[in-house]
């Protein structure tokens, strides 16, 4: 792996790296400089999104816009997104997010709830992302069953963004139902290899590419959407 990727650890240089820095309140979104602050970001996989277009590796930003993705095992990607530059992003809204009361949950010792009590812990979106960052630090990487969906879904749950509920399903839903895209010409470069694919399969494959097609986002699809609403313990948030 690239030398340029971080991670963060449980220490207190880690804690610095995520809220100790200044956060102007008005920071706008930067695609040159890959700042997507507060944002849900989304990029193609390779083969994966060749095939089934609506697939993809997401992360989430920090206040500063620096993003964060689940990576691999034990692995929180930090300003490097992991598969290629962002092409779509959707804004969260922190007025939608109930972050002060939800953190009441996570500090577990006597020794937290002191300090949350006299009001030294930060209770930004930054620490609810040091939070999950920490916790995902620990877990095994699985595309099927911890995967980065899983780690925006829990960040999103631990914000109580729109009251909580979010699951891997979902937040591919609304990612792709209501991200925008960077560019026409990062949407471009999303669907094109799909399009050539489709196009040379339809050509030499028909009907057989088709049915294949069909077969593979059934499995895919219905394992995500039984997972995450009949046998819940099988994808973790």
């Amino acid at each position: 792996m690239s030398a340029d990727f971080a991670m963060e650890s449980g220490t207190e240089h880690s804690h610095n790296m995520m809220i100790n820095h200044n956060v102007p309140h008005n920071m706008q979104i930067d695609p040159s400089r890959s700042r997507f602050p507060c944002c849900i970001v989304w990029t193609p996989l390779p083969v994966v999104s060749w095939l089934l277009p609506f697939v993809g590796h997401i992360g989430i930003g920090r206040e500063d816009g620096v993003i964060l993705d689940f990576a691999g095992p034990n692995f929180v990607c930090v300003d490097n997104f992991t598969f290629g530059a962002v092409t779509r992003y959707i804004q969260i809204n922190k007025d939608k997010c109930s972050i002060t009361p939800h953190l009441a949950t996570m500090y577990k010792t006597e020794e937290d709830h002191r300090l949350m009590e006299s009001g030294r812990h930060q209770h930004t979106w930054d620490d609810v992302l040091r939070k999950s960052t920490q916790e995902y630090q620990h877990n095994a990487y699985n595309i099927l069953t911890c995967s980065c969906h899983s780690f925006v879904a829990n960040n999103l749950n631990r914000l109580e963004f729109q009251g909580g509920g979010w699951n891997v399903v979902n937040v591919a839903a609304m990612i792709m139902m209501k991200g925008k895209w960077v560019s026409v010409k990062s949407m471009i470069q999303s669907y094109l290899p799909f399009v050539i694919i489709f196009f040379v399969g339809i050509t030499f494959g028909g009907t057989n590419f088709v049915a294949f097609l069909g077969l593979f986002a059934f499995v895919l699809v219905g394992w995500y959407l039984l997972g995450t609403y009949w046998f819940r313990n099988l994808i973790k948030l």
